[in-house]
C-alpha cells in the first residue's frame, strides 16, 4: 500500500474524433451532466486527498489553464504536443519523487464498493510494480475497441494480447505510475504505450478490474450515451 499525494491531469489532446466538438474547446471541457469533464476527473483525486494537482494543456490551452488554476493545480503548457509519455514526463518535477495517479481528461469512472483510487493505492506494491492501471472488462463496454487492450495473469501482471487474440480488458485511462517507470524515456514525444511495454517485458505492469461504472467517451455519440445514462440514473450505464 502507497500513500498517494501527486497526481496529474492529461488535457493536452486535440479531441479529434471529438469533433466538431472539440473544434472550439478542448475535449477534457466537454460537459457531462453539468459537469465538465476536467472538472470531475479533478473531483476524484480531491476525494483521494491527492493536494498536489498537475494539468497539461495544448489545445486551446487557455481555456484547460483558467479552469486548472481555478481548482488549484498547477498547470504545465505544451507548445509541442508532447502525447501521453512526453507530457507525463515534461511534469515529473512537478509530481514528487513517490508514485503518483495519472488520469486521462476524458476518464470518466463512478466508483463501485470502494473508492477506485484507494483500491489502486492499496494494491500498489514498488517492489513489484512501475505501473498499475486500472482496466475495464472488454465486455461491458459500449463502444468501438478494437480487440481489446490487455490481459491479466492470475498474480496482476499485464500482457498485451497476441496475433489474433482478444483480450477481456480495457484500459480506462487511470493509472498509478512510479518515477522508475520514466528512466531512459526518450526526450520529445512519444505515448506512454512504449513504457508499458517496458515494464511488461520486466514484468513490473500490472492491472487492476475496475468495480464500477466508466464512461467510453471517444465520439459525440458516447457523450450523448453517457449524458442520457446518468439522467436515467445510471439503469444502462454499467457497461
Amino acid at each position: 500500500m502507497i500513500s498517494l499525494t501527486h497526481g496529474m491531469v492529461l488535457a493536452a489532446g486535440l479531441g479529434l474524433r471529438m469533433r466538431p466538438l472539440t473544434a472550439t474547446t478542448a475535449k477534457p471541457l466537454l460537459q457531462l451532466d453539468g459537469r465538465s469533464l476536467l472538472d470531475r476527473a479533478l473531483d476524484r483525486l480531491a476525494e483521494a486527498g491527492i493536494g498536489n494537482t498537475v494539468v497539461n494543456a495544448h489545445w486551446h490551452a487557455d481555456q484547460v489553464a483558467a479552469m486548472a488554476t481555478a481548482r488549484g493545480a498547477k498547470v504545465v503548457r505544451e507548445e509541442t504536443l508532447l502525447e501521453t509519455g512526453g507530457g507525463v514526463l515534461q511534469a515529473l518535477p512537478l509530481l514528487g519523487t513517490a508514485p503518483f495517479v495519472v488520469a486521462n481528461g476524458d476518464s470518466v469512472w463512478l466508483d463501485g464498493p470502494s473508492p477506485a483510487l484507494g483500491h489502486m493505492a492499496r494494491a500498489f506494491n514498488p517492489a513489484e510494480m512501475d505501473a498499475l492501471l486500472l482496466l475495464v472488462r472488454s465486455a461491458q463496454v459500449d463502444g468501438e475497441i478494437g480487440r481489446g487492450d490487455f490481459l491479466l495473469d492470475p498474480l496482476g501482471r499485464a500482457r498485451r494480447p497476441k496475433e489474433r487474440e482478444l483480450a477481456p480488458y480495457v484500459f480506462a485511462g487511470v493509472q498509478i505510475l512510479s518515477p522508475a517507470l520514466f528512466a531512459e524515456a526518450p526526450a520529445g514525444p512519444f505515448s506512454l504505450n512504449l513504457l508499458y511495454d517496458r515494464a511488461i517485458a520486466r514484468g513490473r505492469l500490472y492491472g487492476l478490474v475496475h468495480d464500477g461504472v466508466w464512461f467510453h467517451l471517444s465520439t459525440p455519440p458516447d457523450l450523448d450515451h453517457a449524458n442520457a445514462a446518468m439522467r436515467s440514473g445510471l439503469t444502462k450505464a454499467l457497461f
